[in-house]
Parts: C-alpha cells; structure tokens; sequence
C-alpha cells in the first residue's frame, strides 16, 4: 500500500489534510509547526512495515552527529531498522553503521526555506527489504 511519511515542517493543518485525503499519511512535527500540528502529531513516530522498523522525527541530526533528543531516543528505544528525519532541507542517505540503521533525509518539497530544489523521496518496502529507492526533484524553490 503506498503512503505518505511526512518528516516535519508542515506548515499548516490545511496541508496534512490533503497529504491525508490523497494517501495514508504518517506524520510527525516541526520545528515550524504550531500547537496544532503538534496536537495532531508527535515528536516521534515508531511503526513497522513489512518487517521493517522505522522511526521517523523531525530534528535528528546526522549520522555520527545526531541531536541530542534522537540520540536518546535511539539509545532508550534501539534503533530501527530506517530512521526518516528532516530539518535541514537537504536530501541525504546513507547507512549509519554504528546503528546498523538506514538514515534518510527527503530534503524539502515546500516554499519555505534554504533549499534550492524541492525534493522528496520515494521507495518501496517489500517482505523486510528497503529498495526501488529514487530522489524526486520537484522543481525550483520559488
């Protein structure tokens, strides 16, 4: 089944309903979002799919650098299998071995923000295996 997983950032109630009326949506916060994101969201979002854990958060850091609260909550909670997170607008994957985990960054599709291109990600997961996985580019940030 496809589905959205948004990393934050999301900007208004207004976006996450259509996220949500074109496809089952998973969300958590930003740092952006007001009181009413974060009423319907979290901070952290922790879920398997296909035999696959994955944890998603918004501020994360980066692999051998990561913020102080996904530190702990991979510490706390162990690492999943793919942690998602967003933040600083730039798209980047790698494995993180210390974890045994991999880390994705989508960058941003939005209109707020640094990042020169809108960006997401697309992949499939299938029976416990990550792959098909391609960098969209949506176009210049205007």
């Amino acid at each position: 089944m496809d589905e959205i997983w948004h990393a934050g950032d999301i900007g208004s109630l207004e976006v996450l309903d259509e996220l949500r009326a074109f496809k089952p949506t998973r969300a958590v916060f930003g740092n952006i979002d007001d009181h009413v994101i974060r009423k319907d969201t979290k901070e952290f979002l922790r879920f398997t799919i296909e035999g696959v854990s994955v944890l998603i958060t918004h501020i994360a850091g980066r692999p051998g650098k990561y913020a102080k609260p996904a530190l702990e909550e991979l510490l706390k909670n162990g690492s999943p299998r793919l942690f998602i997170c967003g933040h600083s607008h730039i798209t980047l994957v790698q494995m993180d071995q210390k974890f045994n985990m991999l880390w994705m960054n989508p960058g941003a599709c939005g209109f707020k923000g640094f990042h020169k291109v809108k960006t997401i990600l697309r992949f499939c997961i299938t029976k416990d295996r990550i792959h098909d996985l391609e960098l969209i580019e949506l176009g210049p940030r205007v």
